[in-house]
Parts: structure tokens; C-alpha cells; sequence
């Protein structure tokens, strides 16, 4: 179809801005506005059919005269920006299903190979602007700012992109979980059984680590995600264990992560510490969440009777280097599927004893349940001490002392 067929076709359904007059072959050519291939298609008509230049007379039928708007929407959209920190930013909207049907009915009628969507010439056109109004650059892979036009109730709605910490931490006390529990009683809503706070514990990992920090960044709330997570009345001592810390909405994005260390260990002395700070990036998250990383613990072991040294050193020398079977655990059942994993003991060692318990340092593989291996749970773990012993056996205290991290796999695959 020629450009003037396609002009006489396009009016007959109402009068159209050269903005959606050049949509319907947004595709051809290059270095052209669609309001400036409009005009061409209406310049090429009216040469061709010896007839006067056709001017926009009426509203347009599809985008109801947006374009005309573009300068205001751009200068709402740096009103909204104001007092967040960022480089970057980009341009969404949410286009009335009436403006997208309409024009592509045209496409559909006339059966049109290269138009474009309206929200598309939207946004880049309110972009333009936008960067052109302030200091912001256009970035449509990974802005810091992202705004929403809604264009049936004129609002704006921002879109922060997360920030992201990498480091490992230290838990100094027991009864601390990694992330916030909701009261299992109300499920969060805040009832008696929780004092109204909706949380099963009062404090966790995470929520010790985000308070100093939510102030500096001006941030809605922090998510942790650690490589593992060590059980409630576990210590993580040693290394410390590798997390990424998402800050959620933050209106501040400049910090020095030295600085930030030191606030999370100060705010925190004698619970919760930090070490190794650095930014990081949501595509990390996925590569530390699924490393298998090696874990290493002390344990204090309770074993009923008299069990001489000889006997618990012929017992951990057969669990050394072990395959262990593990039903998944009593403990644990009710929030984790039912199957058997199988995990490796890399290295268990008896180390001498502190009272009437004895002390072991396990090293195994990402998922070994400690615990498990030292009671049998049952029977659902297998072999166990208890089983190798022929007597029981269990976990008074268990510190993790070590967590392979995704910056050790990495130099381990450059040496």
C-alpha cells in the first residue's frame, strides 16, 4: 500500500495527529519522529492527488492529542523524581485499552506490517523530554527511576530500583532467626500472643542489619538473602556467613560501604556484625542462592552412657567421607517437602570435651542436617552417631564456623 492509499484509508475512520498518522509505518525509514513521517505521508498525499495540504483539524481519534501534553507530563515526571537519588531513569505508561484498540483495529484492517504501539512513542517521547528538561540519562536496561504514566488519571507512579550490599555476617547470639517470622498465631496481623508486633521473634538477621541502614537510604525495608541459613539457636561465627542485603525503595543511593560496615557493627555490638561490604547486583542473588557452598561446625555433643574416646573415634572415622541418606527431619517437616536428600560428612572430627559433652567439627555439604546426623532422627537419618554408637546421641550447641561463598568459588577457579 502507497502512502497516499494508506492516508485516504487512515481518515476515513477520523481526524489523526501526525504523531498516529506516522505510527502506522513507523518501521520505514530512519533518523525520522513519527509526527515528522505524518506530515511527510500528508505532504505525499496531497502532491499526489493535486489537492491542498490537509491540516489536523479535530482531536485526534486515537490518542485524544497526547503529544500536545508531552512537555507537562515531562515536567510532572521530574516534580515526581525530586528528592530521590539517581542517575538514570526511564519511562513506562498505562495506556486506555480504548487508544491501544483503536489503533490496532487500523493495523488490523488494513492489514499494516511495521506501525508502532502508541505506549511505545509515549514513552520515548516523554523520555526525550525528560532528559532533555534535567540531568537524568535515558536507560532502558537498568534504570535507578522508573515512572508510570497512567493516562486516564493523569497520575505518576515511581519505581525505585533496589540497591544491593554483599557481605558476610556474624551471629553472636542464639534465638536471633535470619529473616523476619510472622507470628503463627495471627500470620503477621499483631495479636496477644505476639504483644501486637505480628512476629514470631523479635528480632532477626536481617531486620539487625536494615535498621541503621533504612535511615542512611531513606529506604521502605531490607531483604536478606544468605547462602543458607543457620537454625535459631545456632551461632554463625568463623567467616561469617555470605548474604546480599536488597534495600528496598531507597531514596539516598550514594554510601561508601566502609562507612555502612561500620554503622551495622556499631548499632549492633555483641549480636549481629558484618564484615566484607561491597555493592553488589540482583543478578548475584541468583549465583549465591544457588551456590552449594561447603559448610563447617563446632558442635557439643550429649551421648547417654559412658562412651570411651576410642569408641567415639572408631564412630566419626566411619562417618568421615560418608554418604548420609536424610529423610527430611521431624523438625522441619512442616514447612519442607517430604524426601530423602543425600548429602555428603567431607570431614568429621572429635576434638576432646568441654564437661560432660563431647566436641566435634563437622564439615559437609550444602543441606547436610547436623543435627540429624548426630541423633539418626529416628531413623530418618542414616548412617548417624547414634546409629554407628548403638546409642543415643544429641546437639547441645552447634556454632557454624565456616560458609563457603560465591568469592571463594571464584578464586578457586582462577588458581
Amino acid at each position: 500500500m502507497d502512502l497516499t492509499e494508506l492516508y485516504q484509508k487512515v481518515i476515513e475512520y477520523g481526524d489523526i495527529c501526525d504523531h498516529c498518522l506516522g505510527r502506522m509505518v513507523a518501521k520505514r525509514s530512519f533518523g525520522l519522529s513519527n509526527d515528522q513521517r505524518g506530515k511527510g505521508i500528508r505532504i505525499a498525499a496531497a502532491l499526489t492527488l493535486n489537492q491542498p495540504y490537509q491540516e489536523q483539524k479535530e482531536p485526534c481519534w486515537i490518542c485524544g492529542d497526547f503529544f500536545k501534553s508531552a512537555d507537562a507530563w515531562a515536567d510532572r515526571v521530574i516534580d515526581a523524581f525530586s528528592g530521590i537519588e539517581g542517575k538514570t531513569f526511564v519511562i513506562g505508561s498505562k495506556v486506555p485499552p480504548l487508544m491501544s484498540e483503536s489503533e490496532e483495529m487500523v493495523w488490523s484492517d488494513l492489514v499494516l506490517s511495521d506501525p508502532e504501539p502508541l505506549k511505545s512513542e509515549i514513552n520515548r517521547e516523554v523520555g526525550k523530554r525528560v532528559a532533555a528538561k534535567s540531568s537524568l540519562v535515558g536507560d532502558t536496561k537498568n534504570p535507578d527511576l522508573i515512572a508510570v504514566l497512567n493516562i486516564s488519571d493523569g497520575t505518576i507512579e515511581v519505581q525505585i530500583r533496589p540497591l544491593f550490599l554483599y557481605g558476610r555476617y556474624f551471629k553472636y547470639e542464639r534465638g536471633i532467626p535470619q529473616t523476619h517470622w510472622a507470628c503463627r498465631a495471627c500470620k503477621g496481623a499483631g495479636c496477644e500472643a505476639c504483644d501486637g508486633t505480628g512476629k514470631q521473634y523479635r528480632d532477626s538477621v536481617e531486620e539487625l542489619i536494615g535498621a541503621p541502614l533504612l535511615p542512611i537510604f531513606k529506604a521502605e525495608r531490607v531483604f536478606l538473602h544468605g547462602a543458607g541459613r543457620e537454625d535459631i539457636d545456632a551461632i554463625m561465627v568463623g567467616s561469617g556467613r555470605p548474604f546480599i542485603l536488597e534495600i528496598v525503595n531507597p531514596r539516598i543511593r550514594d554510601a561508601d560501604p566502609k562507612a555502612l560496615e561500620d554503622a551495622i557493627n556499631k548499632y549492633n555490638e555483641g549480636r549481629v556484625g558484618v564484615t566484607d561490604i561491597r555493592w553488589s547486583a540482583r543478578s548475584e542473588v541468583e549465583t549465591l542462592k544457588s551456590h552449594k557452598g561447603h559448610k563447617k561446625y563446632r558442635i557439643l555433643v550429649d551421648i547417654d552412657g559412658s562412651v570411651p574416646d576410642t569408641a567415639l573415634q572408631s564412630a566419626v572415622q566411619q562417618l568421615s567421607g560418608a554418604l548420609i541418606r536424610q529423610r527430611t527431619p521431624t523438625r522441619v517437616a512442616h514447612r519442607r517437602a517430604d524426601k530423602v536428600r543425600e548429602r555428603g560428612v567431607l570431614d568429621i572430627r572429635y576434638t576432646g570435651k568441654e564437661g560432660k559433652d563431647f566436641v566435634l567439627e563437622v564439615t559437609g555439604e550444602a543441606g547436610l542436617y547436623i543435627k540429624e546426623l548426630i541423633s539418626g532422627d529416628q531413623g530418618r537419618t542414616t548412617p548417624s552417631l547414634t546409629e554407628v554408637l548403638n546409642t543415643p546421641a544429641r546437639v547441645v550447641q552447634l556454632d557454624v564456623i565456616h560458609v563457603e561463598g560465591i568469592d571463594q568459588v571464584k578464586s578457586h577457579g582462577t588458581s
